[in-house]
């Protein structure tokens, strides 16, 4: 089976690697991909939404499976490209369709669609420009902290925590009135802030039936213990000791199963990944986000983790056999620690040259590439989020070291990375 993957960070680098374990696999590409994926596969230079080129490339290359990695190209409909050319409809498309894909496209949507089904979620209003005004008075009744949330993609930089009202008048504001966030922001989600632990879970469903895969936590602050700003993710850890089977329980009834369900009869065609994003407090659990793919850097956790052909597993979902499936998980704690570039999540420079990673002797540890491209016989930066190591251990504490000391191996100008990644359950496994 020749196989498409579309993307270019460090998700996409994981699953490339998982991918070429299989023996289903004859071919892989990668649309662009980055210098990790080209150790996997052959790179394409072709933009994730280009639809057009990425037919081509289908046809060039006798493509039988396409999977998709980030949300853009699934927002945009690329499932319904397919499908709807009959040239191409024979082509295996993991990932929803568009109107489907609104799950993450839109939050309005998805709050929509929880409330209308009953899935617990935080309480909230949505307004428009033309109703700003009510969503200012709506501001000044809410408790602190308001969560302020653009309805469309924005980079994942769209949710706003606001302290105190002020701040929070302000922001709707320029979310609204000034564009903050262009298109995304022009519908915007007040919603109650969630006080708890927050982790992520994640199925394949293929539309009726689905799997269970293993769960993670991302940390997204930039800075030491979880302060500064917010950025597409500094690292990930996954088993969790708070995700008990009580809990799994509680958020396969009233979550997982109750939106493959109505996603069925509601006609929105899913055949793919969901991510719950969820909120737990005192073993109860809330939906702060879904998003229609896997996270990232939570895939370079829980994709190691999994032992199944992830081939096998992408068929079964595309003939609908999931049923047919069961997930063989690795019981070892897996940390993966992301090493980003200087001044990153703000302005940074590219093309700093990668050293060590010809050097490194890799046990229990994987390097995966999220911003790197090669230049010549080297490896270059080429993004804020730069290399995700991935390390298994006895417990979380044990990889998030071992993820570490493969850093401190590995240098390029202005690097910097959070040793702290997995504070609260390290320190948990330090006294035990």
């Amino acid at each position: 089976m020749n196989i498409l993957l579309i993307g270019a960070g460090g998700r996409e680098h994981t699953l490339a690697w998982k991918l070429k374990q299989s023996p289903l696999c004859s071919m892989l590409f990668i649309a662009p991909g980055n210098a990790g994926t080209a150790l996997c596969g052959t790179n394409l230079a072709i933009g994730v939404s280009d639809f057009d080129a990425i037919a081509n490339a289908c046809t060039e290359h006798a493509i039988d499976m396409i999977m998709v990695g980030p949300e853009e190209p699934l927002v945009k409909g690329i499932y319904d490209f397919f499908k709807n050319n009959p040239g191409l409809q024979h082509i295996k498309v993991i990932g929803p369709s568009k109107e489907a894909a609104q799950l993450e496209g839109s939050k309005a949507f998805a709050k929509a669609f929880m409330k209308r089904h009953r899935i617990p979620t935080a309480a909230y209003e949505e307004f428009t420009a033309d109703k700003y005004l009510e969503g200012v008075e709506y501001i000044k009744k809410q408790s602190l902290p308001i969560v302020l949330k653009a309805d469309g993609l924005a980079a994942g930089k769209g949710v706003l925590i606001c302290q105190n009202h002020l701040e929070a008048a302000a922001e709707f504001e320029l979310m609204l009135l000034r564009s903050k966030f262009g298109e995304a922001g022009k519908r915007v989600v007040i919603e109650e802030f969630l006080k708890g632990i927050e982790l992520s879970i994640f199925v394949l469903t293929d539309g009726e039936h689905y799997v269970l895969l293993p769960e993670a936590k991302d940390y997204k602050r930039v800075g030491e213990a979880d302060a500064g700003l917010n950025t597409g993710g500094r690292g990930a850890v996954s088993t969790l000791p708070l995700v008990t089977p009580e809990l799994l329980q509680k958020v396969r009834e009233q979550i997982i199963e109750p939106t493959i369900a109505w996603l069925k009869k509601d006609k929105l065609v899913y055949k793919g990944f969901i991510f719950f994003g969820l909120m737990t407090d005192n073993g109860e659990p809330k939906v702060i986000e879904y998003n229609c793919r896997m996270g990232d850097p939570e895939t370079e956790v829980v994709i190691p983790r999994i032992k199944n052909d992830l081939v096998e597993l992408l068929m079964a979902t595309a003939d609908q056999r999931l049923h047919e499936i069961s997930i063989e998980t690795d019981e070892r704690a897996v940390a993966t620690v992301v090493a980003v570039s200087g001044g990153y999540p703000g302005d940074y420079v590219k093309g700093k040259v990668i050293l060590g990673l010809d050097d490194l002797v890799l046990e229990d540890c994987i390097i995966f590439h999220s911003g790197t491209k090669k230049d010549g016989d080297e490896i270059i930066t080429n993004g804020g989020r730069v290399l995700a190591v991935t390390s298994y251990g006895a417990n979380i504490a044990e990889a998030v070291e071992q993820s570490n000391y493969m850093l401190e191996q590995l240098h390029f100008e202005e690097m910097y990375y959070r040793s702290d990644i997995g504070f609260e359950f390290t320190l948990q496994d330090n006294r035990t």
